[in-house]
């Protein structure tokens, strides 16, 4: 992984187009070669990002091209799409290089992990057409909870949390981005499933496309509670 501090121009060219003028910024190149710039006051999302596979070059400014006239170095980001990242760089601060080693994945508490079990033996709880293709599928950026395909063949990837906040639909919104170039798994749609969900979680992933659904970890344990009575 390298973090750099540096100067710099970021121009984004695909589906839409964005603009981040000249400022100084960290950027994050892990070892997949994804690609993250982030400022230092908006929290954990990034400005701008490019998800792995993807391939970086890295040149010197053209002549012609509309930039900044202190730009020493050009980096350019490619996907499979050819949605372009570029990085128009001035001054690098600082630059740090670290190997951080096999990432032995996230080790859920003991409910959101028993919640996965419970849903992967009966996806049908989820939606009445699903069939389990493969719990913890694999993908570039981390593993998603449960692959299924629905009644019409496509695929559907679900990510099941305890609680449902922004930051899983945005975990969500990342797999999708990444399993949607795969030609073997084409439009991927998303689910997100969790015993309780934020309504601004629900709001943002309706608005991504995302089915949200809760369900009863009591009830999928097979627990009623029909009989409680309270003295």
């Amino acid at each position: 992984m390298q973090l750099i501090i540096a100067r710099c121009q970021v121009d984004y060219a695909g589906k839409l187009t964005a603009h981040l003028p000249l400022a100084t910024r960290l950027i994050i190149i892990k070892a997949d070669g994804s690609v993250q710039i982030h400022a230092d006051d908006k929290a954990y999302k990034p400005l701008n990002w490019m998800s792995a596979p993807c391939l970086m070059t890295r040149g010197q400014p053209e002549p012609e091209a509309n930039l900044p006239a202190d730009v020493t170095e050009v980096w350019s980001v490619r996907n499979k799409s050819g949605d372009t990242l570029q990085i128009a760089i001035t001054d690098i601060i600082t630059q740090v290089d670290h190997d951080l080693g096999i990432e032995p994945g996230l080790q859920k508490d003991g409910v959101e992990k028993h919640l996965q079990e419970l849903l992967a033996a009966s996806p049908t709880v989820i939606r009445p057409d699903l069939r389990l293709v493969q719990r913890e599928y694999l993908t570039p950026i981390g593993p998603v909870d449960l692959l299924c395909r629905a009644a019409d063949g496509g695929y559907v990837a679900i990510e099941i949390k305890r609680r449902g906040e922004l930051d899983g639909v945005e975990q969500l919104t990342r797999y999708l981005e990444v399993m949607r170039r795969d030609p073997l798994l084409g439009q991927v749609n998303g689910m997100f499933v969790a015993q309780r969900i934020k309504p601004q979680a629900k709001v943002v992933a309706q608005d991504r496309g995302i089915d949200c659904v809760v369900v009863d970890y009591d009830e999928l344990r097979g627990i009623d509670h029909s009989d409680e009575r309270l003295f």
